[in-house]
């Protein structure tokens, strides 16, 4: 019964499904995979969550430029992420999806709790936004000589002020800080929680904006439905939503005593802020244990930088999936990189791993295995005699690896693991090599030694499948299959500590090659064609928005007003009679604007195309009646109309002298 299993809860991040994964994205899934199943076989109650992050503005403008409303966007892309995860084998026990409305009831409860207990208050922010990260960034952060700038994504950022709620993080630093130094395996890898500490937590934490109120795609705050919940606290919430927080449904409530605290976060190293101090402090708040474990991998890289679908750089994991099979990207992945460092996908070392080690090795050892087996005993499989050093030497390499094994696997060095499977599987080759079978097939006096020989070639491989469970989902059946291996205690993880459980006189059956010999040159320009197809879609992707983007700053095809709508508006011709720049401000210009019944002060960020004193005794068209906002601590009471094209800006202005004041219509 799962009761009475010790339970292991283990996640990965929510995919944001603005467009489809990439190799990349899979990497951080196969690895939460391999890792589940691996505590499974160990004989825990596995939890594994993965899903999608489904709110944001840019989810909403992508859906807006497509024509489409966001839900009717999102939900082709989330099937094909899920197809993904069928293809590649990925045993996930639930996929949460943040519109779903078992995780927009708890995420409102979490708000409107942490609001009542005043770790949630109203205020304004101020700052830099990057859309497309959806992260608010300092100016000490942002600034750069070439203007202010996303520090993730180095896309050229806007200055924001708008309402929003905070909570109050900088409450919990201390705290926070006191429990990773007390916790030393909460952060992995160890250059990680070094690089949280000291970059984030003892520089001081700011509060954290946790509402919008400049889009409305996401889940509204109860108490004030012109807010919607921002990001972090939506998605990371969606680590409890999924097994029960706050649920109405008591058998949920039961599964959430259960798993949680989450053994282990499974996160790609670029959203590790999010996971190892914001997500922390949230649950701090709510008096929740932390999860025990948060590991930051590395990225799989490409040749020329970090995989991106805007720049096209991508290797699309269905295609590899449909050409190569789902065990030979899973095999890459985790044994390509070292878990926690940096890789590179190159075409070369791909297939060179599949011939190498899934074909040459592992396939080859199994094909010799079988057909020696059937030549020289009818396919079945001999019983073992007397054994010798070299037998003995296989034996004893046997229980190291499984041994050593484990503890890879436990530490997540999958590579590691990997590679140590790989060791017993050479050293079988060897041991043909060593014995030499078809000199002993020739002498009926060593009938008992070449069966020995054979007894241990397939125990050997009958153990190096099990231990290949967590890693290949496909593969250790087909080499049970060609073995004769029916019976389920075989294939339990418990079975490789005993070496000499396959049953002699069992039928073997040779089958297709597992991995069958790949032309290097041909398999490169394959898949260099599909990488160059994918770029040529990404720069037309691009262009694409480009185009829609500048025709929408250009007129475009706007929303229509009715002639009330426009008289909404209060444009009025004003002068300026001061101009002055805003302190550490580039791009703003602090105006002093004589309206004719009044004088007025607004900031402008023209900055970058007027000096101040050009500007003095020019007449602007002024729009006068929008809410005073701050911008960099200077109020600003209106807004002056302008032309852009590109790199250029013109002031609206009126043809002929006018007196101040006077309405434009």
């Amino acid at each position: 019964m799962a009761g009475d299993k010790p339970t292991f809860y283990v996640t990965t991040p929510i995919y944001y499904p603005s467009n489809n994964l990439h190799i990349g994205n899979a990497y951080t899934t196969i690895a939460a995979d391999a890792l589940a199943r691996y505590k499974r076989l160990r004989g825990y109650d596995v939890h594994l969550l993965t899903g999608t992050d489904e709110h944001g503005q840019k989810l909403q403008r992508r859906a807006e430029a497509a024509g489409k409303e966001p839900l009717e966007f999102i939900d082709p892309i989330v099937e094909w992420i899920r197809d993904l995860w069928e293809k590649l084998d990925i045993s996930y026990d639930d996929f949460i999806r943040t519109t779903e409305k078992r995780h927009e009831k708890v995420v409102q409860r979490i708000f409107e709790r942490l609001l009542e207990q005043g770790d949630i208050y109203l205020g304004e922010y101020s700052g830099y936004y990057c859309v497309e990260c959806e992260a608010f960034w300092t100016e000490r952060q942002a600034k750069t000589d070439h203007g202010f700038v996303c520090p993730d994504c180095n896309r050229e950022i806007s200055y924001v002020t708008e309402p929003s709620y905070f909570f109050r993080m900088s409450k919990y630093q201390d705290r926070l800080l006191k429990y990773i130094e007390e916790h030393p395996e909460f952060i992995q890898p160890e250059s990680r929680k070094n690089e949280m500490i000291n970059n984030f937590l003892k520089p001081g934490l700011d509060d954290l904006c946790v509402s919008r109120t400049a889009f409305d795609w996401g889940i509204k705050v109860p108490s004030n439905p012109e807010h919607v919940v921002y990001v972090w606290l939506d998605a990371l919430s969606n680590y409890i939503s999924a097994i029960g927080y706050l649920s109405d449904d008591e058998a949920e409530r039961e599964k959430y005593a259960r798993y949680w605290p989450a053994d282990i976060h499974i996160i790609g190293k670029d959203i590790l802020r999010f996971h190892t101090i914001i997500w922390p402090t949230i649950l701090m708040a709510l008096g929740e244990p932390l999860p025990k474990q948060v590991f930051g991998h590395g990225w799989l890289l490409m040749p020329d930088g970090k995989m991106s679908k805007s720049k096209g750089n991508v290797i699309d994991p269905k295609f590899l999936i449909d050409r190569y099979g789902a065990d030979a990207v899973r095999y890459f992945v985790l044994r390509e990189i070292p878990f926690g460092a940096d890789g590179v996908f190159t075409p070369e070392a791909f297939i060179q791993r599949l011939n190498f080690d899934l074909a040459n090795d592992l396939g080859n050892l199994l094909h010799r295995t079988v057909t020696m087996v059937e030549k020289y005993f009818d396919g079945r499989i001999p019983a073992a005699g007397q054994r010798e050093t070299v037998d003995e030497d296989l034996r004893a390499l046997v229980v190291n690896t499984v041994t050593d094994v484990e503890k890879y696997l436990d530490d997540l060095e999958f590579s590691s693991a990997l590679e140590k499977i790989w060791q017993l599987v050479n050293r079988s080759n060897k041991y043909i090599d060593e014995t030499m079978p078809w000199l002993l097939a020739r002498d009926d006096s060593k009938r008992d030694r070449l069966g020995t020989v054979l007894y241990h070639l397939a125990e050997s491989l009958r153990i190096v499948s099990v231990l290949l469970r967590p890693f290949l989902t496909q593969t250790p059946q087909a080499i049970w299959q060609q073995l004769g291996v029916k019976d389920e205690a075989l294939t339990e993880w418990d079975s490789t500590r005993t070496f000499g459980l396959i049953p002699d006189g069992q039928k073997v059956a040779k089958g297709e090659p597992l991995f069958p010999r790949l032309d290097l040159e041909k398999e490169i320009a394959v898949i260099d064609e599909s990488t160059a197809a994918a770029r040529k879609r990404a720069e037309e992707n691009k262009r694409r928005q480009e185009q829609k983007e500048q025709s929408a700053a250009k007129g475009g095809t706007p929303e229509e007003l009715t002639i009330d709508d426009f008289f909404k508006t209060d444009l009025r011709v004003a002068e300026i009679v001061r101009a002055e720049k805003v302190k550490n401000a580039d791009k703003l210009l602090k105006l002093q604007l004589d309206l004719g019944y009044e004088q007025r002060q607004v900031v402008s960020g023209i900055a970058e195309f007027y000096r101040p004193d050009e500007l003095v005794g020019q007449k602007v068209i002024c729009v006068t009646n929008l809410k005073p906002i701050k911008l960099r601590g200077e109020v600003s009471n209106g807004m002056i109309l302008a032309a852009q094209d590109g790199d250029r800006l013109v002031l609206s202005t009126v043809s002929g002298d006018i007196a101040n004041g006077t309405r434009v219509k």
